[in-house]
This record gives C-alpha cells, sequence and structure tokens, in this order.
C-alpha cells in the first residue's frame, strides 16, 4: 500500500512540475506576443523615423538627395500620427485573430501623408532650388515644384489597405492557421489552469496528511520556480552577449534588450511566485504540528 501511495505521489508531483513549467511558457506568450496591449507599448519605443528614414533612403535614387531630407522631416512631423495608425491597425489585426471580427480590414487614409509632404518638399525647393532652377523667378520655381509634386502624388495611393482581398491567399491561409494556434494557446492556458489545481487536489488527498502534502507540494512549486527563474538569467545573458557581436542599427541596439526583459518579465515573475509559494509550503510542513489523539 505504502508502495502504490508513494508511487501515485511521484507520478502526481511529475505531472504538477510538467504542468507547471508549461503553463510558465504560456503565460508568457499569452501576456506578450498575444496581448495586443504589450504589442503597442513595443511600437510606441520604436524610432520610427530613423526606421523609416533608413527604408526611404534606400529607395530614392541618386540625384535626389535632397528628398531624403525631406522624407525625415515628413516622417518626424507624422511620427505620432504613425504610431496612432499603427496602435488601431494592431487592435484591428487582435481582434481577427482572436476571432472578435470575422474579417480582417484596416483602410487608412495616406491624405495626411501628401498633405505633410507637400509642406516640406515646398519649403525645401524654395529654400534651396535646385542647381538648375537657380537664379529662376520663384513664379517658375513655383510651378517646378507644383510640376514635380504632381508626379510624386500621383504615385502615392489615397489610401492603405489592409484587407482579406488585398492580401495573397498563401498569407490568408497562414493567417487562419495563426488563428487556429491562438485558439489552441488560449485552450491550453485554461486548461493547465484546470489541471493543475486537480493535481494538487490528488497530491492532497492521497497524503491526507497536513506536513506532507505542503512538504511535497512546496518542493515541486520551489523546484519549477527556481528553474523558471533561473532560466530567464540565461536568456538575459546569453542574449546580451549574441546581441553585442550582430550589426545591427543603433536605434535597435538599445530597443531589442529592453524588448526581451519585457517578454521574459511574466516569467521571471512566475518563477518568483512559484519560489515564495514553495518557501512559505515547506516552512507550514515545518511548522505544523498535528494535534495529538486525546487519551
Amino acid at each position: 500500500m505504502k508502495f502504490l501511495k508513494g508511487l501515485g505521489l511521484a507520478i502526481l508531483s511529475f505531472l504538477l512540475f510538467l504542468s507547471l513549467s508549461i503553463f510558465g511558457l504560456v503565460l508568457t506568450l499569452n501576456q506578450t506576443i498575444l496581448n495586443p496591449d504589450f504589442v503597442v507599448s513595443q511600437v510606441d519605443r520604436l524610432d520610427i523615423a530613423s526606421i523609416a528614414g533608413d527604408m526611404l533612403s534606400e529607395q530614392i535614387p541618386l540625384g535626389q538627395e535632397f528628398m531624403v531630407e525631406v522624407a525625415n522631416d515628413t516622417i518626424a512631423d507624422l511620427e505620432p500620427w504613425i504610431k496612432e495608425q499603427a496602435r488601431d491597425g494592431i487592435y484591428s489585426f487582435y481582434d481577427y485573430l482572436e476571432g472578435r471580427s470575422q474579417s480582417l480590414s484596416l483602410v487608412v487614409s495616406l491624405e495626411p501623408v501628401k498633405e505633410s509632404l507637400r509642406d516640406n518638399l515646398r519649403e525645401a525647393v524654395l529654400q534651396s532650388p535646385p542647381p538648375e532652377l537657380a537664379g529662376l523667378p520663384p513664379a517658375e520655381i513655383e510651378r517646378y515644384f507644383n510640376e514635380y509634386y504632381e508626379q510624386i502624388s500621383q504615385e502615392i495611393p489615397s489610401t492603405f489597405e489592409f484587407t482579406e482581398a488585398s492580401l495573397d491567399p498563401q498569407v490568408m491561409a497562414q493567417l487562419e492557421q495563426a488563428k487556429q494556434v491562438v485558439g489552441y494557446l488560449h485552450l491550453a492556458y485554461n486548461a493547465l489552469i484546470g489541471l493543475i489545481l486537480l493535481l494538487i487536489a490528488g497530491i492532497v488527498l492521497i497524503n491526507r496528511k497536513v506536513r506532507g502534502s505542503t512538504r511535497g507540494l512546496g518542493t515541486t512549486f520551489l523546484t519549477c520556480g527556481a528553474l523558471s527563474y533561473a532560466g530567464v538569467l540565461v536568456a538575459k545573458n546569453v542574449a546580451g552577449t549574441q546581441l553585442t557581436q550582430l550589426d545591427i542599427p543603433v536605434y535597435l541596439q538599445a530597443w531589442i534588450p529592453q524588448f526581451l526583459a519585457d517578454f521574459l518579465a511574466p516569467l521571471e515573475m512566475y518563477g518568483i511566485g512559484l519560489m515564495a509559494a514553495g518557501v512559505a509550503l515547506l516552512v507550514v510542513s515545518f511548522v505544523y504540528k498535528p494535534r495529538q489523539p486525546s487519551p
């Protein structure tokens, strides 16, 4: 009988340890990648002006270097607007991904972009006319500007659309798979909570003693919490070492370590919480004195 009891406790304790470990990972994903608030906070910390400036500088042809400064000024003016549109797009995308919306639809008017670009381009042309316009009267420069801007304006669409119709069928198929994965993760999150509670109840029922139950549960909690916390420290150390060896833009060098710290924060707090609960249960197991039977 004692052998069966010990075997049952060992199996349940192992399953509890495994469930707690997996739950820590699912909890981390649920609080970060699957949380639009987390994604929005990380996007807000990005230096949008530097990122967009680097991308546009590669697209601007030689001989039009002045357009790089115009583009940078436009992006700087529109940075709050860009982040606002990105924020709305993220929430809309997650509504679709998590099934709160049946269709994926995001339409953004690009008129603010055109207006800001026109103002900055006009100012640049009038203040520092290109060599071929040097010495011309302001009316001629204005006419040149209107013609030049008209060419650029025609290349910028009036709206940016991110809808099911505008996406490639392969991309939509991948999004459908992502929706299924997100659904499974949410299901696993709730199922693991129920499983952990059942395993704890099973251990208590088999032990039938406060000391044995609290000591066994405390050991499992403390071990799992310590391993989770140690894993976070190792991940931060390894990632920090690897990042110093990568050739990444300056504006990402400070962002990536902070992103990693924010991403691992739920798992770190989870590990600390498990260790605290484990220590508390172990203390109870040593302090608790069972009632002596009356003579």
